[in-house]
Order: C-alpha cells, then structure tokens, then sequence
C-alpha cells in the first residue's frame, strides 16, 4: 500500500468510532449503566464509579467494518483478516458478558475464571486450524534451540500467547488512556513490521486498529468519559497476539509489549511474595497502582509508560528488521 492509501483504513476506523461513541456514551447514562469500582481499588477512584463503560463495543465495530471494506477494496480480504477479526469478536463477546454481569448486577465481578479461560482457548483452537489449513509453518523459535517445527509445541505456545496476552491487556485497563494508548503505540508497531515484511493483509488490521484506538482515545483520556471495559481490553490482547504470531514474530511482543508483561508481571510476583512471605512487593498490583499509591498522577503514568512502550517498540524495530 502506497502511504496514502495507510491513511484510509486509519481514518475510517477513526471516524466510525468518534462519530458513534458520543451516542454511546448518551445511552449509557441515559440508562445510567456505568463501572463498578472495585473496593479494593485506590480509594479516589470511588469518583469513577458509574462512569459509562463497555467502549470496546464502538471501536471493535469500527474495526471490524472498516477491516472488511477496506480488504476487500484492496484485495486483501484473507482468512488472515478474518481470523483475526474472528478473535478480536469472539473475545469481545467474552468480555461484553462480563461486562454486562458486571453492570446489571452492579458489583465488579462478572465471569468466572475458568468461563474466560474456556472461551479464550476456544478462540486459539481456530485460529490454530486456519493457520494450519492456511499452510503457514508451525515453526516456534525457542531460545538457545533454535527454530523448532512441530504443530504440538506450536499449538500449546500459541494457546499460551493468546490466553496470556488477552488477560495482559486486561490487567494493563486500569488507569484511563493507559491500555488505549499503549495500544496504539503497539499496533503502530506491527503496522511497520507488516509493512516491511510486505503483509498487506496484516498491516490493514493494525492501521484500522490504530485509528479506532486513536479515536477512543479522546473519549477515555482523564477524566474519562467511558471506560473500554473487559470486552476492549480481552479483545485488543487476543488480536494483539494474533498479528504477532500471523508475522511470525511471536517473542517481539516480550518487548513491542513490555507494559503489558511487566504488568502482568507485577501481579504475579505481589501474589507470590504475599503467599510465600507475608509481605508485598509493590505497594499495589498491577504495577500502575503502585506508581499511583506513589504520588503519581495518572497522567505522568499513562506518559510514562506509553514512552517506555515507544522505546521499546522503537529498539525492536531498529535491531529486528
């Protein structure tokens, strides 16, 4: 695609989303259906509570529609697009339910665990068979190895990226404009890479992802006017570990995604320090709480990390490619 035409998809995708979410945001207050902070939560988040959320729901639509004219404008309307479409949706329902628990029974649990789980591994398990049926190599890096092809190995690593980075994003939604944001810094990313690797296909997904992200952006930046919820956050990190595997760069996401591992990171060693040791690691887990509890303000976190995510996008594209 010549630059230009990048443009398209990105502005598409950005216009369906700015032109439906005020709408959006209209009827949820109208029905007065907002997030539920939980308790346990910094306590001067209590002022978000009722804040419309489910945002994810406009900028999936927008991605989803302008993915499809736009590939198939083009030509580019693979199972690649589909797959990737089927993964952002699919995830998007699992967290829509969860959402949609969450609101109706105004507390801020929604879906079991193993629920989640269930639906996530569903979503691997087809995207594993068009990728196959696609007649891409199931061919898994593994360090100091060596590339190593075997569908099992490949089957269970894609199972674990998808889960893994799905429920990564998830965990990074909890500051306003912070998932948003990162988000657009990493599907900038992979927007490059597709473009290099000459992936028209992929690179169509990731332009209209940055422009649905870009326009959401304006809405949920602080003070937020709605939140994206479960089903923006499960879907963007499914789709994201999707574009990595469909470019054949699976470990890039360790650094093109380091906000979302150290995230994820964080909660994991909080828990087992507490359970080993009694005591805790952060003053808060995921990590941006603890910046918080810190003193820091949610903007000097949401820049902070999306610089941090820039660099490191930034050093992969420099020493990768």
């Amino acid at each position: 695609m010549q630059l230009a035409q990048m443009l398209i998809p990105a502005v598409s995708a950005f216009a369906i989303t700015v032109i439906l979410l005020p709408l959006f945001i209209g009827f949820m207050r109208m029905n007065h259906e907002g997030q539920t902070i939980r308790d346990e939560g910094p306590k001067w988040h209590a002022k978000k509570n009722g804040t419309p959320t489910m945002g994810g729901v406009v900028f999936i639509l927008a991605i989803v529609v302008s993915a499809i004219w736009v590939a198939a404008w083009t030509h580019q309307l693979t199972m690649t697009v589909w797959v990737a479409l089927f993964i952002l949706v699919l995830y998007g329902v699992l967290g829509f339910v969860d959402d949609f628990v969450k609101v109706v029974n105004h507390r801020n649990l929604g879906l079991r665990a193993w629920q989640k789980l269930l639906g996530q591994l569903v979503g691997a398990a087809v995207f594993l068979v068009v990728f196959l049926h696609e007649g891409f190599a199931p061919v898994i890096t593994v360090p100091f190895i060596g590339p190593v092809n075997s569908v099992l190995l490949y089957t269970l690593f894609a199972a674990f990226w998808m889960v893994g980075f799905s429920n990564a994003v998830n965990l990074t939604d909890g500051l306003d404009g912070l998932v948003a944001g990162q988000g657009t810094v990493a599907f900038g990313t992979y927007a490059f890479i597709a473009a290099h690797d000459h992936r028209t296909d992929v690179l169509i997904i990731c332009l209209v992802t940055v422009g649905a992200l870009l326009g959401f952006l304006l809405y949920n930046h602080k003070p937020a006017k709605i939140f994206m919820g479960d089903v923006g956050s499960l879907a963007l990190g499914g789709m994201l570990a999707v574009v990595a595997l469909m470019l054949h760069r699976e470990w890039s996401l360790l650094l093109i995604g380091i906000i979302f591992v150290c995230e994820t990171a964080s909660v994991i060693l909080q828990v087992l320090s507490f359970k080993l040791t009694g005591k805790r690691i952060f003053k808060m887990s995921p990590i941006h709480h603890h910046f918080e509890m810190s003193g820091w303000s949610e903007w000097r976190i949401d820049i902070t990390f999306w610089i941090v995510g820039a660099v490191a996008s930034g050093l992969y594209l420099a020493f990768a490619l």
